[in-house]
């Protein structure tokens, strides 16, 4: 099942092209915030899913491009992010494992925009990712049994400020710096989450053309090393890193358009520049 949020954070079910309301689905539900709400759906899975079911049958499909989009996301608790993690043909073998937290402040929905901060950097950098979003607490986990921790997946982007001091904070934690969704894809809709294809589009051109089948860890090895460190909570959001082959600087006006297979809707983002940088230096 695809889920959605829309207009005022309501709960949708996308098929082809349309999106069905589904919030009767969660009549009787007690919760304080959107992120809330997709916890109780997330956690609740096999008792609401039938209710969702039903409410997908009886509602009024609208077209996609008729609806503002939401982060299906919101906030997510913990919004974790792999530290490159893609073997590549200047780091053919594995690496160290690294991560980091991204703030969750900064998550946005289809179609926004991404705002590009005015500290002085060298370029910003637009990654496109396979994000893990969870189902079960989670730690310590085995590789044997980390995939039942996964609720589902969705595409995201990992915006990235290049050059400034200060590490992943001030490179990857602006405001509006994550991009997420448009939909949340249920795990049994991807059956082999480590072998999708991964496009990006910048302005028509494609920059990015790879698969998750080139991760370093692939999924239930990189959450084993995820909970060694951290305990996973329903709704948190691990994003598995990308390819860094084909990263050039973004700027003002740039559209871009994420495309994950099997989690489509594509996500797209627009970029604001206040101060029109277009002279940037080439990648290190």
């Amino acid at each position: 099942m695809k889920l959605a949020l829309y207009g005022d954070y309501q709960l949708g079910v996308l098929r082809d092209e349309q999106i069905i309301d589904v919030m009767p689905a969660l009549e009787g539900e007690s919760y304080h915030s959107p992120q809330r709400m997709m916890e109780i759906v997330i956690t609740e899975w096999d008792e609401i899913s039938p209710k969702i079911e039903a409410a997908a049958e009886r509602g009024d499909p609208q077209s996609i491009a008729d609806v503002t989009f939401c982060p299906p996301m919101p906030r997510p608790g913990q919004l974790v992010c792999l530290a490159g993690n893609y073997l590549e043909p200047q780091k053919p073998e594995r690496g160290t494992f690294n991560a980091f937290l991204k703030s969750n402040t900064g998550v946005m929905g289809h179609r926004s925009t991404v705002v590009l901060p005015p500290a002085d950097v060298s370029w910003f950098h637009f990654e496109p990712e396979l994000a893990i979003v969870t189902g079960k607490t989670g730690e310590y986990l085995t590789e044997e049994n980390a995939m039942e921790t996964v609720f589902g997946y969705t595409q995201f982007i990992d915006a990235s400020a290049r050059g400034l001091p200060g590490g992943f904070f001030l490179g990857k934690s602006w405001h509006t710096f994550g991009p997420m969704g448009p939909a949340i894809v249920t795990k049994d809709e991807v059956p082999e989450p480590n072998n999708l294809k991964v496009q990006m589009h910048v302005n028509g051109e494609l920059r990015h053309d790879l698969s998750t089948s080139d991760m370093d860890r692939h999924i239930p090895e990189l959450l084993v090393e995820v909970t060694k460190v951290l305990r996973l909570e329903p709704g948190d959001v691990v994003s598995t890193g990308t390819h860094h082959f084909g990263l050039k600087p973004i700027q003002d006006g740039d559209e871009l358009v994420h495309d994950i297979e099997c989690l489509g809707p594509n996500l797209c983002v627009t970029v604001h520049d206040e101060l029109k940088r277009t002279s940037w230096g080439e990648q290190s």
